[in-house]
């Protein structure tokens, strides 16, 4: 526990971000009468500014983790959040850079010049120098890697090397490893001269001259073992272990489903390279989820809040456009049926129950569908058995939720042909919900794009459409 937090455990991040907004307003507030004022008075208000606000700003930023600081950044609008980037300590800033989104991070290093930069990242780690190198401009990155020792220089060409979503890329370097051969209390007398062990360190990494992995030494094996045994005796010697080219979202899953804190990442000759930990772990979980719910609304990348509009733009025009198209030919099957709407107005006030349901529903199964691809349920041999089961729900609430309505429309128009119509329509439309719910992420898929890209604009174009022509087309052949 920080300091910080011994000090205000009471304090939530919404408190102090709330906190930061207020210090940030007065300094507005009174730099805006300073400029008013001349002369010897208007330079007393400015040093009064400088004196209370600015000073207890960054009073309050000096007590935050850069995690939170790094969520104050985000929340804020560009200018303020550039007042508060200035004030933060130029040690700390290579550590903010590696928690706030990348769309924020862009916006703070476009305010930092080279020196600042090299400042900031010069005492990173491997893994984290080759996290930021993308977004660095090219002349600081050769500089920095010029600065770097033979073995750090290596280690961040090894990083980077990898695609960002395979296991080398997300590698630490920062182990502790120790021979089989050796009694606990030689490990144990190695550890006390050690300054500080590795974050996350649960195990430690047992290797032979050559630097192969040969299991590992849980810590709580070593604490509660007597200390006269050798490491060979109380090691694991059948750890999990990872590729650097292995898919990063499987490992994530391996996290979870083995309650994993660290594992080994191991060459194809065994010989122990690197690690992983629980905390890059959860990032990539939580930015997966993250990116999932902005594929599945069109969003092709994550979005500064506070972006400038030219950008937004760029970010969200595509599928706008998609939903556009789709929007028109909804409208032109509802052109095609105007006669029908004419002569029975009740239709009109119908149809938009049909297509909204049925696109509640498809994006109901749609994002099952996307869940179970990410967890790697569903594969080639279980593709029809999901789809019958996914078809079945959709013909079961049809039949139960097109009745209710159908009975309610039945009472509201005294006609109960329409209140047949209406269930009928509601359970064509479920059912092809459904059946589009299941093909448009597979398809995807097979198409080399991510499941939920714009799966959510596809569904709902497919069921209103749909819905539309079922359901007029159904009251034009049994009503008129």
């Amino acid at each position: 526990m920080t300091e910080a937090e011994l000090k205000k455990p009471q304090e939530s991040l919404q408190d102090r971000l709330a906190q930061v907004v207020e210090l940030l307003h007065r300094h507005k507030l009174v730099e805006s009468l300073a400029h008013r004022q001349e002369g010897e008075h208007q330079e007393r208000v400015e040093n009064l500014v400088q004196r209370q606000n600015l000073v207890e700003l960054q009073r309050k930023l000096d007590d935050l983790h850069p995690a939170d600081i790094a969520h104050i950044l985000e929340a804020l609008p560009l200018d303020e959040r550039l007042t508060v980037w200035q004030l933060v300590k130029a040690e700390r800033d290579g550590d903010i850079l590696l928690e706030v989104s990348d769309a924020v991070r862009e916006t703070l290093i476009a305010d930092m010049d080279d020196h600042e930069i090299l400042a900031a990242t010069r005492d990173l780690d491997a893994d984290e120098l080759a996290d930021l190198a993308p977004e660095l401009p090219r002349d600081v990155v050769h500089e920095l890697m010029e600065s770097l020792d033979a073995q750090q220089r290596e280690r961040v060409r090894s990083a980077l090397s990898y695609e960002e979503d395979q296991v080398g890329a997300l590698m630490d370097f920062e182990m502790v490893t120790i021979r089989d051969d050796v009694t606990l209390e030689v490990v144990l007398r190695y550890l006390r001269r050690l300054k500080e062990l590795p974050g996350h360190t649960d195990k430690l990494f047992v290797v032979d001259h050559d630097g192969v992995l040969t299991g590992v030494l849980p810590i709580k094996r070593l604490l509660v073992n007597d200390p006269e045994k050798r490491v060979a005796e109380v090691m694991a010697s059948d750890p999990v272990t990872f590729h650097p080219d292995e898919d990063a979202h499987h490992a994530a899953q391996a996290f979870e489903r083995y309650d994993l804190i660290s594992a080994p990442v191991v060459d194809r000759n065994d010989k122990l390279i690197g690690r992983l930990t629980i905390d890059e772990m959860v990032d990539l979980i939580r930015e997966e989820s993250e990116n999932e719910v902005l594929n599945m609304a069109g969003l092709r990348e994550e979005e500064d809040i506070f972006a400038s509009v030219w950008k937004s733009l760029r970010n969200r025009w595509a599928w706008l456009a998609v939903n556009l198209v789709t929007a028109f030919l909804a409208s032109r099957v509802i052109g095609v049926f105007e006669g029908s709407i004419e002569k029975l107005v009740a239709l009109a006030a119908l149809m938009p129950i049909v297509a909204g349901i049925g696109g509640n529903s498809g994006n109901q199964t749609i994002t099952m569908i996307v869940r179970a691809m990410a967890l790697d349920q569903v594969s080639t041999g279980n593709t029809m058995r999901l789809l019958r089961k996914e078809l079945g729900v959709g013909l079961i609430n049809g039949l139960v939720w097109g009745g209710v309505i159908g009975a309610v429309a039945w009472y509201l128009y005294g006609d109960w042909a329409l209140g047949a119509v209406m269930t009928g329509a509601m359970t064509l439309n479920l059912l092809l919900a459904a059946l589009m719910g299941v093909l448009i992420p597979m398809t995807l898929v097979r198409l080399g794009r991510d499941p939920a890209m714009g799966a959510s604009v596809m569904i709902t174009a497919m069921t209103d459409s749909g819905g539309f022509f079922i359901f007029l087309g159904l009251a034009t052949l049994f009503l008129m």
